[in-house]
């Protein structure tokens, strides 16, 4: 069976914190030959556990590549890498995966409105700027 994981079924499968969704999630997890995870729900799965979990970003980051260490899982790896390495930089997951992205499809820089995000890409290589500086 092929699917495509929703962000609460692999949060049920992290967190543990139902008996019987986490069982059902685990024999779904384990039965499907190929699992896709949409970048998507690797974003609803950091903001989760950072908001309502308040998870660590090491301990989301974690999360993250135990899902992607899955051998059925399907993903965009490169995406999820750069989320991940913005994550761990204490900036957000959904953040570095969009400007990924972007400058994969031709973008050349991740316009904001958010300096913290900004300045996080650009230690990370990416370019980032306000848009105010980008019409100036």
């Amino acid at each position: 069976m092929r699917i495509t994981a929703d962000t609460n079924v692999l949060l049920r499968a992290i967190l543990q914190d139902d008996d019987g969704q986490t069982a059902a999630a685990e024999a779904l997890l384990a039965n499907a030959t190929t699992i896709a995870v949409p970048v998507p729900v690797f974003c609803e799965i950091s903001w989760v556990l950072r908001r309502s979990f308040h998870q660590a970003p090491t301990e989301i980051a974690a999360a993250i590549q135990a899902i992607c260490a899955i051998e059925t899982v399907v993903t965009d790896a490169p995406a999820v890498e750069a989320g991940v390495e913005a994550l761990l930089a204490d900036g957000d997951f959904a953040d570095g995966a969009i400007a990924q992205q972007g400058e994969r499809f031709g973008a050349t820089v991740f316009a904001t409105f958010d300096r913290k995000a900004a300045a996080n890409l650009r230690e990370a290589g990416l370019a980032a700027a306000d848009p105010a500086e980008l019409v100036e």
